[in-house]
C-alpha cells in the first residue's frame, strides 16, 4: 500500500501544520476512492443507492412517433398555405390504442396526447386551432410540418446509456429505470462506517449526570448524518480517555471502510487520538484553518493491505456538524462511488447580520436563509460558540465566510449553504 505522506509530500502547498478549507476537501477527494463490491437490488430497493453499471436502454423511448398534444393527426402535404383546409375526420386513436389503418389524402385522426401517429400522419394540429364541422375538421393556415410530434427514440435509443454508472439513484431515476420495464439494478455495496464518541466526561442518555458530565449527543447526531448518506453504521459507543480502550476500539474499528470519531484531536493532555494514528496508521493533517473545527485530524489505520479513513471531528457538537457536512460528508460520497461528487450548494445573499471575522482562516456560522419582498436574506442565529447545538437546529444553513475576509457590514453578500436535503 502506497504510504499517504509520501503521495502527500508530492502535494503542491501541502502543509499538515496550516491547510486552508478548501485544499483540505481536495485533499481528501483526491485520496479517498470508491469501495470495492457490487450487489443486485429490485428498484424500489435501489432508492439511495450509487448504480454500479450504467443502465442501458432495451428500447426506444418513446418507443413510436407520438403525438405531444391533443389534437388532430393530419398530412402535412394536405394542409393548404393561405385558408383555412378541410380534413375528413377518419377516426380516433388514444394512448395505448393506435388507429387502424393509413391515413389517406384529406383525411385526419382526433388523437390525444401520447396517442401513437398513425400511418401516413407527419404533424399534430392541436385541437384549440381546429373546427369541427360535422364529420369536417377545419385547419387554419400556417402550421408546420412534424408540428406536436415526439420521435421514437427521442428521449432514448435502444442500446443507449439511460443512467450512468456513478449516479445516486432518486426517485426520478427509479422511475426511469421502471419505464424502460427493468426490474433489477447492479448498486455499489454501501460503506461501512464505525464511530466512537472519546470522552471520560460523557455520560448515556438516560443516566443521571455526575459532576463534570455531560450527555453523549455528538454520537447521535453522527449516526443522524451518516444515516442520511445511506451508510452501513457500526456504532462503537463511548471510549473512555485511555490509551489502552482506544487503541482496541480503532483496531476494531479499522475493519469498516471508514471510521468517524469526535473529540480528542485536540492538544490537550488528555488527547490521544493523535498519538495513536501515528502509531496505528499515518496522519495527513490535523489542522485546518477555519472555524470552527480547527482540529480535525485525517488520516488512515490499519495495515495488511486494509485500511479504514480515519475522520477525527472535535468535541464540540457544533463543530462536528460543521466539520462532517464541509469535509466527511463529500468523501463518503465519493466512497460510495458517487461520480462526480458536487460540493455543497452556495449562493450570495445579503446578510442583515453584521458578522465578525478574523482574515486568514475560513467561518461557518449559523444561519436562517428567509425571503423578504421577494428577496432571500440571511441573519445570524446569534451566539456562534461551538458549543450551542441549539444554534445548528434554529437554522437553516450555513454562513461561508471567506478565509480572506474580514468582518462582515449588514447589507454585504456572503455565502449561503442551505441545510435542506443534508441534516
Amino acid at each position: 500500500m502506497t504510504s499517504l505522506l509520501q503521495t502527500l509530500s508530492c502535494a503542491d502547498d501541502y502543509d499538515p501544520e496550516s491547510l486552508n478549507a478548501e485544499r483540505a476537501r481536495r485533499l481528501i477527494l483526491d485520496l479517498v476512492e470508491p469501495v470495492a463490491g457490487v450487489e443486485r437490488v429490485a428498484v424500489r430497493a435501489a432508492l439511495g443507492r450509487v448504480l454500479a453499471e450504467d443502465v442501458v436502454s432495451p428500447l426506444n423511448v418513446p418507443a413510436h412517433d407520438n403525438s405531444a398534444m391533443d389534437g388532430y393527426a393530419v398530412r402535412f402535404a394536405d394542409l393548404a398555405a393561405e385558408g383555412e383546409t378541410a380534413l375528413r375526420l377518419a377516426g380516433t386513436t388514444f394512448a395505448g390504442r393506435a388507429f387502424e389503418g393509413r391515413l389517406g389524402p384529406g383525411e385526419c385522426v382526433r388523437i390525444m396526447t401520447g396517442g401513437v401517429i398513425p400511418q401516413g400522419a407527419d404533424t399534430v394540429v392541436i385541437q384549440e386551432v381546429a373546427r369541427a364541422e360535422g364529420d369536417r375538421i377545419l385547419v387554419p393556415p400556417r402550421q408546420r410540418s412534424g408540428q406536436n410530434l415526439r420521435r421514437a427514440g427521442e428521449d432514448l435509443r435502444e442500446g443507449s446509456p439511460a443512467i450512468r454508472a456513478g449516479k445516486l439513484l432518486r426517485p426520478a431515476e427509479l422511475g426511469l429505470i421502471a419505464s424502460l420495464g427493468i426490474g433489477e439494478v447492479t448498486v455499489r455495496r454501501r460503506p461501512r462506517v464505525a464511530f466512537f464518541s472519546t470522552g471520560d466526561e460523557l455520560a448515556s442518555i438516560g443516566t443521571p449526570l455526575k459532576e463534570g458530565e455531560v450527555y453523549d449527543s455528538n454520537r447521535y447526531t453522527i449516526h443522524g448524518m451518516l444515516a442520511r448518506l445511506g451508510c452501513e453504521i457500526v456504532d462503537l459507543g463511548v471510549v473512555r480517555d485511555d490509551p489502552a480502550a482506544l487503541e482496541a476500539a480503532f483496531r476494531q474499528a479499522a475493519a469498516a471502510d471508514a471510521i468517524v470519531t469526535s473529540g480528542g484531536v485536540s492538544v490537550g493532555e488528555a488527547d490521544f487520538i493523535r498519538a495513536l494514528m501515528a502509531k496505528l496508521g499515518e496522519v495527513a493533517f490535523w489542522k485546518i484553518a477555519m472555524r470552527p473545527g480547527r482540529p480535525m485530524a485525517f488520516g488512515r489505520i490499519g495495515g495488511d493491505g486494509k485500511a479504514a479513513w480515519l475522520f477525527g471531528l472535535p468535541g464540540n457538537p457544533v463543530a462536528v456538524m460543521v466539520t462532517f457536512y464541509e469535509f466527511v460528508r463529500d468523501a463518503l460520497l465519493k466512497l460510495s462511488g458517487v461520480d462526480p461528487v458536487e460540493p455543497l450548494a452556495r449562493f450570495r445573499v445579503p446578510c442583515v447580520s453584521a458578522l465578525k471575522k478574523r482574515p486568514g482562516r475560513s467561518e461557518f456560522q449559523r444561519g436562517i436563509l428567509f425571503c423578504e419582498n421577494g428577496e432571500w436574506k440571511v441573519r445570524a442565529t446569534g451566539s456562534q460558540g461551538s458549543g450551542v447545538l441549539r444554534s445548528m437546529s434554529e437554522a437553516n444553513c450555513i454562513i461561508a465566510v471567506e478565509q480572506e475576509r474580514g468582518n462582515v457590514a449588514p447589507g454585504e453578500l456572503v455565502d449561503v449553504q442551505p441545510f435542506e436535503g443534508l441534516i
